[in-house]
């Protein structure tokens, strides 16, 4: 008898290992950002790639500073101040209350969403798919005196192909999974079904 029930056992687990390949979905990718309280400072620690595809190019030029302004949904980063704007984002209108900050010091290639006009601006010359790594400091603050509001925001184009999406993280606030959790949950669903239906014979 024990020896089924491990036969039942080891058939299950394969079965739902055979199902979560079928059926899971991968992470959502894109470029993401995260805002972090670093003891007396906030860093904004930005990666990942774009994907141009469905969006509008509007123009090329350059930007001189490094800010967020919340109550806009506009967060602009990197060294290289370079950029090519485009259009036809959608996301959340605002991630907090506050006005105009300045970032202290900036790193990277230039990336930013200024969602009040639905742009989005990449360093010049950009490639779809190129990694985009970029950071920038507020010296002595907090996401109070920021105004931001911690969470995940997420502005997307397109069609939903890969990297069509800018992250915005709040203070660790988890990074959307693109349906990749409840996937998981009902594979593993599915394999308990499958080992109560053979315990039971």
């Amino acid at each position: 008898m024990k020896t089924l029930r491990l036969t039942a056992i080891r058939r299950s687990l394969m079965f739902t290992a055979v199902t979560a390949s079928l059926f899971c979905v991968r992470p959502a990718q894109g470029f993401t950002v995260t805002l972090e309280q670093v003891g007396s400072n906030v860093v904004a620690t930005g990666s990942g790639a774009i994907n141009l595809t469905g969006l509008t190019f509007s123009l090329s030029g350059t930007l001189a500073n490094n800010v967020i302004i919340p109550n806009l949904g506009i967060i602009q980063m990197g060294g290289n101040l370079f950029l090519d704007q485009y259009f036809q984002i959608t996301g959340p209108a605002s991630f907090g209350s506050g006005d105009f900050s300045l970032a202290n010091t900036a790193s990277g290639d230039f990336v930013g969403i200024f969602d009040s006009n639905g742009d989005i601006d990449v360093p010049q010359g950009y490639v779809s798919g190129a990694a985009l790594p970029n950071s920038m400091t507020f010296n002595n603050a907090t996401f109070a005196s920021l105004g931001v509001t911690p969470g995940t925001y997420v502005w997307s184009w397109g069609t939903g192909l890969p990297n069509q999406n800018f992250t915005l993280i709040i203070g660790g606030a988890g990074v959307p999974d693109g349906g990749s959790t409840v996937s998981l949950f009902g594979c593993a669903l599915l394999g308990l079904a499958a080992l109560r239906r053979k315990l039971s014979c």
